[in-house]
């Protein structure tokens, strides 16, 4: 491939002498939601199962404030210690949520990708729910990082759980802003020379709506269908058609997902 006066050489050494990380093929990061997006239901609802008469008071019920849902779900963990349900029972509970339609195969495709794809979970759920589900599931490998509401089980057997942080995001919950996570994410990454050739973030609810606003030309959004996050985009299209930069791919299963991430890092 030496020809043309020594063009396709010079093009040659030249692109050798690019700085490490201009030769490296980037990665593309896939962001999860959890609740309606891994699994196909509410987690933090789920585990009212594990209840003797699976539902809650009504005074508990009433005790929610909007924006407050972890503060809520604190005192719901609470009521289901003193109702004598072992973390055991509440484990073998939460892990027969199921999986949203395609999930398994989108996971199990991630965790053979490492090498193109990096993949982290922002959930508002905590963390002692999805470790649970996704060690039962043995999905872990597929995932790097999750971040959520911390939580841990105490030496009585209760869950506790606590907000993830505070912001100053007037759009999020006051516990998560997930603009703010993937923002400071990518800026930890960035700092360790690992940069993203494009950002899938995978929701469904509102609270992905902040983080989806900031994805840039070229980053795809992928809202599920019938879900508040596609209704929010489609309205704030309606109202500015250059609000968003990304690119919108709703969903109704993860083998959708799975072909378009397929056909990108092929």
């Amino acid at each position: 491939m030496f020809c043309v006066a020594g063009k396709c050489r010079s093009r040659i050494i030249n692109s050798l002498r690019l700085p490490l990380q201009f030769q490296r093929r980037m990665k593309t990061l896939v962001v999860f939601d959890f609740d309606y997006t891994i699994v196909d239901d509410n987690s933090d609802t789920w585990v009212i199962r594990s209840t003797p008469e699976q539902t809650l008071p009504d005074w508990l019920k009433k005790s929610y404030e909007r924006g407050r849902w972890t503060e809520y779900m604190a005192r719901v963990l609470t009521y289901i210690g003193d109702q004598s349900v072992q973390p055991g029972h509440m484990r073998a509970v939460m892990e027969s949520i199921p999986f949203t339609d395609g999930m398994i195969e989108l996971l199990t495709f991630i965790s053979e990708n490492k090498k193109d794809i990096d993949c982290i979970i922002i959930s508002d759920s905590n963390s002692v729910f999805i470790d649970w589900v996704l060690h039962a599931s043995g999905l872990k490998s597929a995932i790097d990082d999750v971040f959520t509401n911390p939580a841990s089980i105490d030496a009585r057997g209760y869950v506790n759980v606590r907000c993830f942080h505070a912001h100053d995001c007037q759009q999020c919950p006051v516990n998560l802003c997930k603009r703010r996570v993937l923002h400071d994410f990518r800026e930890k990454q960035a700092q360790a020379d690992v940069h993203y050739e494009r950002i899938c973030y995978i929701g469904d609810g509102g609270n992905d709506f902040c983080p989806v606003r900031e994805l840039k030309e070229g980053d795809i959004a992928m809202p599920r269908k019938g879900f508040t996050l596609e209704k929010l985009l489609c309205k704030a299209i309606s109202e500015d058609s250059e609000a968003l930069h990304a690119k919108i791919m709703p969903w109704a299963s993860g083998n959708e997902i799975l072909r378009e991430l397929t056909a990108l890092i092929e």
